[in-house]
């Protein structure tokens, strides 16, 4: 007689998918409630549901001790949970996520939901995050996403984003986005040998993202600007426009005055003069100026 044998055959995923999509937000046998949002929406959902497909929501919604004959079993919470930090679209998203294992995404929140996806630990969606920036990415957004990529260490993301602001430099630190940028992420940005912008208008960039961030955190502007301006590439200035410069800086003191008196050093010796190598280096779109020659600008 033959051995017996098996196979698991799979059917019609779209059919299944669409099926379970029809419960997402449906209070039909739902067994749990949020109220989301400042809105306080009511999303229904299924506890079942959540609990296989989410640790966090099994840690949410299952608390208790396991049933044993030492310890009874307790009725798990029943609700409503509240969380008013999320938009009601964005937790609908990670529903449809855990129902359907797919998701639709846009422009306007799948920043969001990828923060989500990491205070949830789906890293399926987090992937599904990623892809979905990376292939829509703008000027207007780049700046936000690569904040996000940084807050959340999304490595591939995050030089995604740089290559993308390398390439878009001029155009980029004109949008809001820029100006909302950490000093941290800003100083990573200004680190780059690549970015098309000329160093003048780059340090006017830095002194805008300054006077913006030192209003909102209510720090002087020498506080906040402390980290990104190490990375201003003074020396590859002409005397006229430090001079130009110098004289700004007395109105916000943006820059350290060793910094400045560096590079007037640099000019004045028509060398380095231990300025360090990589602020005499021109960045990709740096207009050339006569006393660069004498920078050692290929120094390491």
């Amino acid at each position: 007689m033959a051995g017996s044998s098996s196979a698991r055959l799979q059917g019609e995923a779209a059919a299944f998918t669409a099926a379970l999509r029809t419960l997402v937000n449906n209070p039909q046998f739902s067994d749990v409630t949020f109220v989301v949002g400042p809105e306080q929406q009511k999303v229904f959902a299924h506890r079942c549901v959540l609990v296989c497909r989410c640790q966090a929501f099994q840690g949410m919604l299952c608390q208790g001790p396991v049933d044993s004959e030492d310890s009874p079993s307790r009725v798990p919470p029943q609700g409503p949970f509240v969380l008013g930090n999320v938009q009601p679209e964005v937790f609908l998203t990670v529903i449809e996520f855990l129902y359907t294992n797919s998701v639709t995404l846009n422009r306007r929140i799948v920043l969001e939901v990828l923060t989500s996806s990491v205070e949830y630990g789906l890293q399926d969606l987090c992937k599904l995050c990623v892809k979905f920036i990376k292939d829509t990415l703008s000027i207007e957004q780049v700046c936000e996403a690569l904040q996000a990529a940084v807050t959340y260490g999304q490595a591939d993301l995050q030089q995604h984003c740089l290559s993308f602001i390398e390439d878009c430099t001029a155009a980029v630190v004109r949008t809001q986005g820029f100006h909302e940028l950490s000093d941290v992420v800003l100083a990573r940005v200004l680190r780059s040998d690549r970015l098309d912008v000329d160093e003048l208008d780059l340090v006017q960039a830095v002194r805008e993202w300054a006077h913006v961030s030192s209003a909102v955190l209510e720090r002087p502007v020498s506080e906040v600007a402390a980290l990104p301006v190490q990375e201003l590439r003074l020396p590859l200035l002409a005397p006229s426009e430090l001079a130009t410069l110098e004289t700004h800086n007395q109105h916000d003191l943006l820059i350290p005055m060793e910094s400045i008196t560096a590079a007037w050093r640099s000019h004045a010796l028509r060398k380095r003069s231990g300025v360090p190598s990589r602020l005499c280096r021109p960045r990709r779109g740096t207009r050339p100026r006569e006393h660069h020659r004498h920078l050692d600008l290929h120094a390491k």
